[in-house]
């Protein structure tokens, strides 16, 4: 199964597909790729200077102009990898009427993409590291694990989103919709000391990207960050939000095979 999956032929076309998706992205963009990392630096230029020069919001955090950079980042690929995922199906719907070929392979090259994105603006996040003097400890061996889960999260979504979509053609304004409310919902902006209510933080902290944006800060940025560990008072609650992970990402890839089938007579 697994030679099927990473076959030379798979291997080509994903590589393919991954650079056709970055040609047409942005196509006729003055910065073009720039943008990839403009984008997510100019959204922490606007929130840092309403939420913590003008709300004050943060001033107890330690190097808390990356600690907001880090959480913009990796929700910025959360909701890119998903965005780019939801209508990846129905983009490239002339292809898989003509040829056929893995329809996973279509939705995987989108979330390759978004990683690219993703790996750039990490090394923006190392310069402000830099900048702002950031000891960089061996815990820092720990973010890789942190990032495949949220790429895990992201990608039983990606999958089920792209599958919803053939059907169901609302489903990208939901998705919109329930971004809104999770961006704000998830401690990006303001740090979590700022709820004092111990019950909600423990609600938040379930949600897998809260989970996986406080333990990458606490890991690459400063030990002040509570992680669902210190929430809880047990490090084994890890495990809820990474099961959670996991079964959306098997929910997905199940949903995703279920509707494949019948990909080219929706479309």
């Amino acid at each position: 199964m697994f030679n099927k999956i990473f076959s030379k032929q798979n291997k080509a076309l994903l590589s393919e597909l991954v650079r056709t998706d970055f040609k047409l992205r942005y196509q006729g963009s003055m910065l073009g790729y720039a943008w990839s990392l403009l984008r997510p630096l100019l959204l922490f230029l606007i929130l840092y200077i309403v939420f913590a020069q003008f709300l004050r919001l943060g001033r107890d955090i330690e190097h808390f102009p990356v600690y907001l950079l880090l959480g913009i980042v990796l929700w910025t690929f959360f909701t890119d990898m998903t965005n780019q995922s939801l209508g990846s199906i129905v983009g490239r719907g002339d292809l898989i009427r003509k040829i056929r070929i893995p329809r996973w392979i279509i939705v995987v090259s989108s979330s390759v993409s978004a990683l690219i994105n993703l790996i750039l603006n990490m090394l923006v996040v190392l310069l402000f590291m830099i900048i702002n003097d950031v000891d960089i400890t061996s815990r820092v061996l720990l973010l890789p694990f942190i990032l495949a889960q949220v790429y895990v999260l992201s990608l039983g979504l990606s999958l089920f989103l792209a599958a919803a979509f053939v059907r169901f053609r609302d489903i990208n304004y939901i998705w919109e919709v329930l971004l809104q409310a999770a961006f704000y919902a998830t401690p990006i902006i303001y740090p979590l000391s700022l709820i004092t209510n111990t019950s909600f933080q423990q609600i938040i902290m379930l949600n897998p990207m809260a989970q996986a944006i406080q333990d990458a800060r606490n890991v690459l940025v400063t030990t002040q960050t509570q992680t669902i560990a210190e929430v809880y008072g047990s490090s084994a609650m890890r495990l809820v939000p990474l099961t959670i992970s996991f079964l959306i990402l098997i929910v997905g890839v199940w949903y995703f095979r279920r509707e494949a089938r019948m990909f080219a007579e929706n479309l």
